[in-house]
């Protein structure tokens, strides 16, 4: 019989992940967990796995793997339920926690209401900007997307309809692209008012998600760039809306938004 280890499934605007204490139940294999748990159905079914880990550097470290077991840099989304985990299952009593991932330090911001964590804001850092115009073209069609780097790679493409957009036809075709050796999120984005946008994603090693919280920063700093958006905007996913602050003063961007715990439960591996 296999080792038993507890996990937590957690949304944060519906991009869902399965989260594990390794300081209490140590994997030696995530990617492989990763894929055979993220499929529905036939495991737990989620986005991926995220790894909650005691880190030399800051208060936690947080290391995240896609569904099909690559491994990323940072989840914005998986860093704002890390901030309510740690607080609400009592690993830390501070309403600042800092977060090791492989993309920086970033720093949490709880808001704590009757001892739970109701929402959570990361200091994302300060973006990339690559190209401002790069042209790309997938399955007949040419698109013009900005290139932001959030600590991993996004192109950003505004366009009138976001639902017009055949996401699982061009999205997989932008993502493994030439112009892109190590793959690309990509963020289809129609513009409702400089306040309030509305975006899809295909997510590189993931596929089509219903939110993504470097994607989100991502599309606010290249509409703020493009003169398209103001630089503090509501981005309204799939899975729900986020706030997106690019802050004029240090160059930081800051996401708001709730994490949710779906459930819990205990699997062998």
């Amino acid at each position: 019989m296999g080792k038993t280890i507890q996990f937590t499934k957690m949304h944060g605007a519906g991009n869902d992940y399965i989260y594990v204490n390794v300081m209490d139940y140590p994997l030696e294999n995530p990617s492989e967990l990763a894929i055979r748990w993220s499929v529905p159905h036939f495991g737990i079914g989620a986005d991926g796995l995220i790894l909650i880990d005691k880190s030399d550097k800051a208060d936690f470290k947080m290391r995240m793997f896609n569904s099909d077991g690559s491994e990323g840099k940072m989840c914005g989304n998986g860093a704002r339920c890390i901030g309510k985990y740690v607080y609400d299952k009592g690993l830390t009593d501070k309403t600042t926690v800092s977060l090791e991932t492989l993309a920086g330090i970033k720093e949490l911001q709880l808001k704590v209401q009757d001892g739970v964590a109701t929402e959570v804001t990361v200091d994302m850092g300060a973006p990339k900007i690559g190209n401002p115009a790069l042209i790309v073209e997938a399955s007949g069609q040419t698109f013009i997307g900005t290139e932001v780097s959030m600590g991993n790679p996004h192109l950003v493409i505004f366009v009138d309809d976001v639902n017009a957009i055949d996401l699982p036809v061009v999205g997989p075709l932008i993502e493994k692209n030439p112009l892109f050796p190590e793959g690309v999120n990509v963020e289809f984005v129609q513009v409702r008012n400089p306040e309030d946008v509305r975006m899809r994603v295909w997510e590189r090693g993931s596929g089509i998600t219903m939110a993504c919280g470097t994607g989100a920063c991502a599309t606010v700093v290249a509409g703020a760039y493009n003169g398209k958006t103001k630089q503090n905007a509501n981005v309204e996913m799939d899975g729900g809306t986020v706030n997106i602050l690019w802050d004029k003063e240090t160059g930081d961007v800051f996401k708001t938004g709730g994490a949710a715990i779906v459930f819990e439960g205990t699997i062998s591996i």
